[in-house]
């Protein structure tokens, strides 16, 4: 009988599925796996801690849809894994980490780095399993993917040990057939069932998340606005579904405060909520009466909450059910809603006998707002006193280019968040990527920076960890070679990875990399100041940045006034290298930010 190595044939599975790269650090126990990647179009991306492969494959899943694969050897190598998996699970990405273990021939006893790495990536994975023999490797490779990739997706983890790794199979064994699971068409009854909510709602409004993004229901969601003259608001993770140019976009909602985006929330009655996932941000601060009703439009069923009562869930296909529902309410809004219900919708209880997998019938709705057209704008509405000339749309949209501009002409130094948000745009082109790091950054950045595509602006949401932005820029540039990739990142998150500036220099990754430097964790001095009016223990001592970066043969850029950033940033991100930036940044304005917010009075 003719046979092959199992490591081979573990390559094999991975190449039938599509893989393209393996992030990972090799070790004794796995040394097969990786040489047997030598003969492979896979390739195997060193790098210097298993934390950034963790991180490099979930950015490359959350940008492709497809699993990113993580590898490293047993005990130490697979526990520095799981920060990445964690945060790969919590921000809903498909990524499969593979480890070595130790032989099955000793398992079963105390020995050496003998860990049960199977149950401590348990409550972080969707699946998380041991190869018990070299056979089962076709089945539970593909279990692993199409687990990883279904909705939710999330990360899996297998197990080899060192003795299947090492094993000879038949030659027989091959992967297995990829099957991918489809999404289901909209329930017709359910659809009927939100449109009349819709028809009776005063003042709707659209809460895009990070399933609309994974689902690519960006066009779905514009039509779906544009049809109903309905505001949308994003999630820091749905940022860019809805482009923040568009007339009915609100911006984003998650910043700890309350801010503009939320008086449009406030004055709704109907909250019809696409892709969005409850670990995004708490339902409470959108809805912390419990009194809106709330339109739930996924592929996958709403979590439970006192906030989040579901009047309407609509499981399925999201652009598919966003269209349905478009053509199933009979009635236009403006962007800041009308007043005057339209008269209820006369369905019978013998529409939810109707198959799920046909089209909704036309809705027979008999209000006057039905005999124009949905593709005129409605009767002006005598509502509104008449010096309140703008919508409450309108107005957060206009607040928001206000701040934008005020802080392209700041021009002090330290520079203020506004400022380097204001360069960071003007120097990024509407395709290209940028990832911002937890922290101020991430605060600033999700709040301000203008996004117009889906998955242009990442922010770990789910878990919130820091250091992720740098390894996670090396995967952005292989998943889009194209387009530029930023990583702005405080110093703290900073180097927490920065030794992954090695491996991009080495595997000629050009990214770039923007520093904001305070020396301090200035999102906790943040809300230390805020919750007790002091900080403490969170100031610390960097290294010289641009010496640091050009030790590992990176390009390094120090800012010195606040002219030099956007062409300095221009120029970084025109080479064909990687380039670090420092940027000093004056966090004097985050309390400023809040304490504006907090005296804010609406509705507008």
């Amino acid at each position: 009988m003719s046979t092959q190595d199992a490591a081979r044939l573990l390559v094999r599975t991975l190449e039938a599925e599509g893989v393209e790269y393996v992030f990972g650090i090799p070790g004794e126990e796995n040394i097969h796996f990786v040489d047997a990647l030598n003969d492979s179009p896979i390739r195997y991306v060193l790098v210097r801690h298993e934390q950034g492969a963790a991180f490099m494959a979930e950015i490359y899943g959350r940008l492709t849809g497809k699993a990113g694969v993580a590898s490293a050897t047993l005990g130490p190598g697979a526990i520095n894994l799981q920060l990445g998996v964690a945060d790969a699970t919590t921000n809903s990405t498909p990524v499969v980490a593979i480890s070595a273990q130790v032989g099955l021939d000793r398992i079963y006893k105390e020995s050496h780095q003998i860990v049960d790495l199977v149950s401590l990536f348990r409550p972080i994975t969707k699946w998380s399993e041991l190869a018990p023999r070299a056979e089962a490797l076709p089945e539970m490779v593909r279990k692993a993917f199409k687990t990883a990739q279904t909705e939710r997706p999330g990360a899996v983890y297998l197990a080899i040990p060192e003795d299947v790794e090492s094993a000879e199979v038949s030659a027989d064994l091959g992967p297995l057939p990829v099957n991918v699971v489809r999404t289901q068409e909209p329930s017709a009854s359910q659809i009927a069932r939100a449109a009349d909510v819709i028809a009776l709602a005063r003042r709707p409004v659209v809460l895009a998340g990070h399933g609309a993004t994974r689902a690519r229901a960006s066009d779905a969601l514009v039509h779906f606005s544009e049809r109903l003259g309905l505001p949308v608001a994003t999630t820091f993770n749905g940022k860019g579904v809805f482009p923040d140019d568009h007339r009915n976009a609100l911006g984003a909602v998650g910043f700890m405060r309350h801010d503009y985006v939320n008086f449009g929330f406030d004055e709704a009655d109907v909250l019809i909520a696409v892709g969005y996932e409850l670990q995004e941000f708490d339902p409470v601060k959108i809805n912390p009466n419990a009194d809106k009703k709330i339109i739930h439009i996924h592929q996958s069923p709403a979590e439970v909450d006192d906030h989040y009562p579901v009047e309407v869930g609509i499981q399925g296909d999201v652009s598919r059910s966003l269209r349905a529902l478009a053509d199933s309410v009979h009635r236009r809004f403006d962007v800041n809603g009308t007043d005057r219900p339209p008269a209820p919708s006369h369905h019978h209880p013998k529409d939810e006998l109707r198959s799920t997998d046909r089209p909704p019938a036309p809705s027979h709705h008999h209000s006057t707002d039905e005999l124009r057209s949905t593709d005129r704008p409605p009767a002006p509405s005598h509502h509104h006193p008449k010096d309140e000339l703008r919508s409450t749309g309108q107005k957060i949209r206009q607040m928001l280019q206000e701040e934008l501009a005020e802080g392209a002409a700041e021009d002090g130094h330290p520079l203020s968040p506004r400022r380097i948000v204001a360069d960071v745009r003007a120097a990024m082109g509407r395709s290209d990527i940028v990832l911002a790091d937890t922290g101020a950054v991430k605060m600033w950045m999700a709040r301000m920076y203008p996004t117009y595509e889906p998955n242009t602006l990442l922010v770990s949401n789910g878990l919130s960890s820091m250091g992720f932005s740098v390894p996670g820029a090396i995967a952005a540039k292989l998943a889009h070679p194209d387009r530029k990739v930023l990583a702005a990142t405080g110093d703290g998150a900073f180097l927490m990875n920065s030794q992954e500036l090695e491996t991009a220099v080495r595997e000629n990754i050009p990214i770039t990399v923007l520093i904001w430097d305070d020396s301090a964790y200035g999102l906790i001095e943040w809300k230390m100041d805020l919750d007790l009016g002091r900080s403490s223990n969170i100031r610390f001592g960097n290294p010289d940045f641009v010496r640091y970066a050009e030790s590992f043969g990176a390009r390094g850029y120090r800012v010195e006034s606040a002219a030099e950033l956007l062409p300095t940033l221009r120029k970084a991100l025109a080479d064909d290298a990687v380039s670090v930036i420092t940027v000093p940044v004056d966090y004097s304005h985050n309390l400023q930010l809040t304490d504006k917010l907090g005296d804010l009075t609406g509705p507008f």
